[in-house]
């Protein structure tokens, strides 16, 4: 008997996971990609796969936190002004969910996807014995200020209450005791969430394609969707450069340049591209071994096998590809007094503030939506194509119950978690 064929759109985690487990399923899987494969705004990330990341951003007070960071010098949030008036309508969007019932509303449809992500992914790396520097060390959320410690403790009792999600509480130098990589007297405490974990996610899809190819799945990068060929209400083809690719179903997983398919796809995607940097330092003596996200000043740092990872900054520009050096010098500037690697004192190795060759600079584009939950839904033009996007931040924690629930969409079985709250048609 054929097996059926599916063409995946989009090498990132989330088209990579899709073709995985369709390929599993026995459907005949071709993987485009319109760059190379897993290079797009996955490989640079922090690395984090965070079951406990259920609080939306649309929170009650967000709005006012965030015009007043936008006021401060070295915020990590920046809008680029320009007239654009999906960017516009996203923001007012965004400011109508900022209430305690729509966050609620949310984190509800999140929680079950990040439960199920965390178990397929492990699975996954089980099964196909992928080497990705996976380790299970929790994350911990920093604070400097005691404010801010009292203040996430009114999060910790929403979590605990609403999502069994407890964090373990450290104050003061107690939480240099779980992380000596922390400047002593230098904060506040820390918050650990020990079911978290990291890896090195460019690994991941190097490792994944291996596992792809196994599958006999065929890739094409360079590779550029400029279409559909519809026939009777369903998409029978897909047009790209290098000529049409008929198939039985289609996957469209571009992540944040979604919107730029909406002519193509049919329907108009309220997803804005959220630009995200990082850069990547030589590993110090004085290395962090737990992932760490430094709250007041949003930044993320995440130990690798060879380095270790600076993330952070929201900057809604469009899709401008520049990368601002101000910006990606504030990764490290700003969190250097709380950490021994930057002080020379402590470590022989500490990097200095300028690039240096192994400095690796990076920046994604987040596909961010209005009320931070993905979409994962059946196009409304054409019911053989799925389309899988809007994962926010959380792209590379949720990619393996993605990639699960889209196979389960085209191959008529019932989905592991309930698929309303990621319906297109809620916008």
């Amino acid at each position: 008997m054929n097996r059926k064929h599916v063409i995946v759109v989009g090498g990132g985690a989330i088209g990579t996971a899709a073709a995985y487990y369709l390929a599993k399923a026995d459907w005949r899987v071709t993987l485009l990609d319109k760059d190379r494969q897993g290079e797009g705004g996955t490989s640079g990330n922090c690395g984090l796969i965070s079951p406990s990341h259920v609080r939306p951003l649309n929170e009650p007070g967000a709005v006012r936190k965030t015009l007043k960071a936008m006021c401060q010098p070295g915020s990590p949030l920046y809008i680029k002004p320009r007239i654009d008036p999906g960017l516009w309508w996203w923001l007012a969007q965004f400011a109508r969910r900022c209430t305690s019932s729509a966050m609620l509303h949310s984190a509800r449809a999140l929680h079950p996807l990040l439960q199920a992500s965390a178990s397929e992914l492990r699975k996954v790396l089980d099964a196909e014995e992928i080497q990705c520097d996976w380790q299970h060390r929790g994350c911990l959320f920093v604070y400097e200020t005691p404010a801010g410690m009292a203040g996430y403790a009114d999060v910790d009792r929403m979590l605990r209450e609403h999502f069994d999600e407890p964090a373990t509480r450290y104050d003061g130098d107690a939480v240099v005791e779980l992380e000596p990589a922390l400047q002593p007297g230098s904060v506040a405490g820390g918050w650990h969430y020990e079911d978290d974990g990291h890896l090195d996610p460019a690994k991941l899809l190097n490792e994944w394609r291996r596992v792809l190819e196994s599958l006999d799945v065929t890739i094409h990068e360079q590779c550029k969707m400029e279409g559909f060929v519809q026939r009777a209400n369903a998409a029978c083809a897909v047009m790209t450069n290098r000529g049409e690719m008929p198939a039985d179903a289609f996957v469209v997983a571009t992540g944040a340049r979604t919107p730029l398919l909406a002519r193509q796809l049919g329907c108009r995607v309220p997803v804005q591209p959220g630009k995200g940097y990082s850069r990547t330092l030589p590993r110090p003596d004085e290395c962090p071994a737990i992932p760490m996200i430094f709250q007041e000043r949003k930044v993320a740092v995440t130990p690798l096998a060879a380095g270790v990872r600076f993330g952070s900054t929201m900057e809604f520009s469009g899709y401008d590809p520049s990368l601002n050096p101000r910006r990606l010098s504030l990764l490290t500037e700003t969190v250097k007094p709380f950490l021994k690697m930057f002080d020379p004192e402590c470590a022989a190795t500490a990097p200095t503030a300028a690039e240096s060759p192994d400095d690796k600079p990076w920046y994604g584009w987040r596909p961010m939506t209005v009320d931070s939950v993905p979409i994962i839904d059946h196009l409304p033009t054409m019911p053989n194509v799925v389309l899988a996007t809007g994962h926010n931040m959380l792209g590379l924690t949720l990619s393996a119950i993605t990639g699960r629930l889209v196979m389960e969409m085209l191959s008529g079985r019932v989905p592991l978690v309930p698929l309303e709250p990621y319906a297109l048609s809620r916008f």
